[in-house]
């Protein structure tokens, strides 16, 4: 039977908001936006048509209570409700709510949420349908012993997971028995917060296995079919950072045999709508099943880069009751297609989520073959409260070495100040020689290290030239419009009868530079031209040499100069050294929050001995946490935090003394 859908409900956030609106308003829907007390001046706010306050700042008080996003769909007139990913999006009881409403859920049936959503009750279906698991435990038993005991049957390492999530949350990789205890207490932690259930599985951690996943769709009609795979092998924190379809080196074979085990896994539990079928691939060519994601994917516009479909729009069109409109030997396939997610994360400090204000965010051009999903812009606020990604960008090409090319070139056009990213990191992945000759898994990261993320290094002399060069122009770049030569406009220091110069006090980094301003550079716009020589050397070009001329980002928001070095934006800022009074630093031995977050447990009281690597406190950021350990052993000299505060970036929140 079919339905009419007129104005769709969104109940979710950022750039996946973004992405659902654009197709529901291209297929002449109203579009509801539903947001939080604190996201509503955000992006999917502004875009929508129609927009709910649910109260609250955390997901538990405003995107993951599903009375008040059902009764926003009443008030609104909304006659379905698209869930996203994350939050709500495979939780059962969201879907019976939807129903019992006479709402359209744009996901599979309740049931199916069930079967598929728990991780422990996929891997038991799927034991039963032969098809090959990862060796594990999937049980109901919950306590430490049960866990222990498998383990240590399994062998380690080990990994825990909630059974009722994924993106990384509730997950942890476990070396030894003595890290179980401690490691299990903090998944379930995240767990419950993250998705109101704090059961976990265990499992083996599979060494150097490729993540490869199967998109499949089903309507409501009893069709069935697969949209190709895609590799998410590059990770982070368990975290997916680079996707691509279809997967490198797979035979048609191969393809065709996960396909089909993933469309089967569908139709044992009446699936219905778009879904993910995961697997572990390893060097031999062995599948073994992981999770089944019951909604839409972050990384489905690689498949629909492949394909030149819309699954959102397929996901509205099953919903109305349509049948799919092609059959599997009509899905297309052409070309490759590579995504990377843009997080606001610090890769210098094992990707530490990061908040704050887009006081700068530049998106690349468009063009064929290049597209980015986004759910912020520039002035945008970044809340420790939820996911930190910012946008995906996605570069199509005839083949895998033109889509790279094309995305390096996407990343090189981006520049985002005010909230540390992944930017720099991201363009060090894709050109890695190991990325371009396709040599994924999942422990490509660890593995390149060294070059993914290398020490910071101390800024050369002609960076401090170029900042200060970039400086000046910026600073007034208006020559008078009635005598355009006039000396008095120009900005290189000219007085008379003396050599033109201008000394400048600059930092950036912590450090501090008196430097005068270099020549051989030119700001064009948001742009700086300089000689390729300037920046090699830091010396004049050789006269007899051809002069090449490089572009870097060089954009001047308010009191800050943003300008590229080695593939990197850094904030640079004027000094006034009369003026200024240093300020003091934290006491000696202090310990500061690295992120804005909340306190979820503080694990020591003061005149406490504690070991060096010890936990002190447990900060909660961006639905993840983040234990702050003793860096030698000491005394606990003062606790500056209580359970359930909210604290900002570089607050103290405990004083270690040493012994």
């Amino acid at each position: 039977m079919s339905r009419s859908i007129d104005i769709l409900l969104i109940a979710n956030r950022g750039e996946i908001a973004c992405r659902v609106m654009r197709t529901a308003k291209a297929m002449g829907l109203t579009t509801v936006a539903v947001h939080s007390a604190i996201d509503r001046h955000a992006r999917h706010v502004r875009e929508a048509d129609l927009a709910v306050d649910l109260g609250g700042a955390k997901p538990a008080e405003s995107y993951l209570r599903i009375d008040r996003i059902v009764a926003a769909a009443r008030e609104s007139g909304a006659q379905a409700i698209h869930p996203g990913y994350g939050f709500l999006s495979e939780n059962a009881d969201f879907a019976r709510a939807c129903e019992a409403a006479g709402l359209l859920f744009l996901g599979p049936p309740a049931a199916a949420i069930e079967a598929m959503g728990s991780k422990s009750a996929a891997k038991a279906l799927m034991e039963a349908a032969g098809v090959p698991l990862v060796p594990g435990y999937h049980g109901e038993a919950q306590d430490y012993e049960t866990f222990r005991a498998a383990a240590e049957t399994i062998g380690y390492p080990v990994l825990l997971k909630a059974t009722a999530g994924g993106g990384g949350k509730g997950m942890k990789v476990v070396e030894r028995e003595a890290e179980l205890a401690e490691a299990l207490e903090s998944a379930r932690r995240e767990a419950r917060a993250a998705f109101g259930d704090a059961r976990m599985l265990v499992e083996k951690y599979v060494l150097k296995p490729r993540h490869v996943e199967i998109q499949v769709f089903a309507d409501r009609h009893g069709h069935c079919l697969y949209l190709f795979e895609r590799d998410c092998s590059i990770q982070r924190r368990h975290q997916k950072v680079v996707e691509e379809a279809p997967a490198p080196g797979l035979s048609s074979a191969l393809r065709r045999a996960m396909g089909e085990a993933a469309v089967k896994a569908a139709q044992a539990i009446g699936y219905v709508g778009a879904g993910t079928v995961e697997f572990l691939l390893d060097v031999r060519g062995e599948f073994f099943f992981m999770e089944m994601n019951t909604r839409l994917q972050v990384e489905h516009p690689v498949t629909e880069a492949i394909t030149g479909l819309d699954l959102v729009a397929w996901q509205i069109r099953v919903a109305r009751g349509e049948p799919l409109p092609v059959t599997q030997d009509q899905v297309p396939l052409h070309g490759h297609a590579i995504e990377v997610r843009l997080y606001a994360e610090d890769p210098e400090h094992d990707f530490l989520p990061a908040s704050g204000t887009l006081a700068l965010y530049r998106e690349p051009s468009a063009g064929p073959g290049r597209r980015v999903d986004s759910g912020v812009a520039e002035g945008d606020a970044v809340s420790p409260f939820y996911d930190p990604m910012l946008a995906k960008l996605i570069a199509w090409g005839e083949n895998r070495e033109e889509a790279r090319q094309r995305l390096l070139a996407m990343l090189a056009e981006t520049a985002v100040g005010g909230v540390k990213t992944n930017l720099a990191f991201l363009r060090r992945v894709l050109a890695h020689p190991a990325f371009a000759s396709a040599e994924l898994d999942t422990g490509f990261i660890p593995r390149h290290r060294e070059a993914l993320l290398p020490e910071p290094r101390e800024l050369p002399e002609a960076f401090w030239r170029l900042a200060a060069s970039a400086w000046v122009q910026s600073e007034a770049p208006r020559r008078r419009e009635d005598d355009p030569r006039s000396p008095w406009s120009a900005t290189d220091g000219w007085r008379a009868g003396l050599p033109a110069q201008i000394e400048l006090h600059l930092a950036c980094q912590g450090t501090r530079r008196q430097v005068r301003a270099g020549d051989g550079a030119e700001l064009q716009g948001e742009w700086l031209s300089c000689r390729s020589e300037f920046i090699r050397d830091g010396g004049s070009a050789d006269e007899s040499a051809p002069t090449v001329r490089r572009r870097l980002h060089a954009i001047r928001q308010g009191d800050t100069l943003y300008l590229e070095w080695a593939g990197e934006l850094h904030a640079v800022g004027r000094v006034d050294p009369l003026a200024e009074v240093e300020a003091g630093h934290a006491q000696h031995g202090g310990l500061t929050a690295p992120m804005n977050g909340s306190i979820v447990r503080v694990l020591v009281e003061a005149g406490q001995h504690v070991e060096a690597g010890a936990a002190l406190v447990v900060l909660e950021a961006m639905k993840m946490e983040h234990s702050i350990r003793a860096p030698r052993a000491g005394v606990v000299k003062g606790l500056y935090c209580r359970e359930g505060e909210l604290v900002g970036e570089g607050t103290a929140l405990v004083e270690l003394e040493e012994a």
